[in-house]
């Protein structure tokens, strides 16, 4: 349900204002969009690792041209996520999983609620920030729980 509810968002999303934000500290909107479709790679990765060094690794995200494309990363990332929860067992997903820095541990939790926080709310989170920014630009915002103010049914 949660997939298909950030589908429809992304769906709408006007690339034509990809760089908009509506505050200098705030993320433009394909920079936005892109990294909610690249969240699920966070499912992924938990499931398949034991801890995530962000020193490491810093955050390259892929370009993104359009609607379609950005559906289309959404999509593949959450196949490749279901595929691994089907997959994991109920004592794999109990491990403990880290996210560090360097030497400095952010957090150590159980996979499965990695999974939860890092992975659906954050996808969650930052998706209700993009329906704010399609409001800033007339684009009708899809309902999520029921109809949106946009939506007459």
């Amino acid at each position: 349900m949660e997939a298909a509810n950030t589908k429809k968002m992304l769906e709408r999303v006007p690339f034509e204002h990809i760089g908009w934000k509506p505050h200098e500290k705030s993320m433009g909107m394909g920079s936005l969009a892109t990294h909610i479709a690249v969240i699920p790679t966070w499912i992924t990765m938990t499931i398949k690792t034991d801890e995530f060094d962000l020193a490491a690794a810093p955050y390259n995200p892929p370009a993104v041209n359009s609607a379609e494309e950005l559906v289309a990363l959404h999509e593949k990332n959450i196949a490749d996520a279901v595929e691994q929860m089907e997959n994991v067992s109920d004592e794999d997903m109990m491990k403990p999983w880290t996210l560090r820095h360097g030497d400095h541990v952010i957090m150590t939790l159980p996979k499965v609620a990695v999974i939860r926080s890092v992975g659906m709310n954050h996808i969650i989170h930052h998706r209700a920030q993009l329906s704010t920014y399609l409001r800033h630009h007339d684009v009708p915002v899809p309902g999520m729980y029921g109809p949106s103010a946009d939506e007459k049914n």
